[in-house]
């Protein structure tokens, strides 16, 4: 998926959320992205942001940094990156 469709993705939540309180809306977007998006744009949302690539509205930015900062304290304590979704993990053979 480009790096604007992701941008333009991202505000959108930011903005379905921007009647609330800023701290509320930043937590709102957070665990939206954290939730229904693949893995795999969450970590390309994150690169473009720390690349200075993306133009993102100010919540949503900070959603995103805050996710990276969580992506990282799982990693940093020998987690490593957050676990797939249940609807992503293979069936369990018994």
């Amino acid at each position: 998926m480009s790096h604007d469709k992701l941008a333009y993705m991202a505000n959108q939540i930011g903005r379905f959320f921007q009647s609330q309180k800023t701290e509320t809306a930043v937590d709102s977007i957070e665990d939206h992205l954290r939730k229904y998006w693949d893995p795999r744009m969450r970590q390309s949302i994150m690169a473009q942001l720390a690349k200075g690539s993306i133009e993102l509205d100010p919540p949503v930015r900070a959603a995103v940094e805050r996710l990276q900062a969580h992506t990282d304290a799982h990693v940093m304590a020998g987690e490593g990156p957050p676990s797939k979704p249940l609807a992503e993990q293979p069936p369990q053979i018994e």
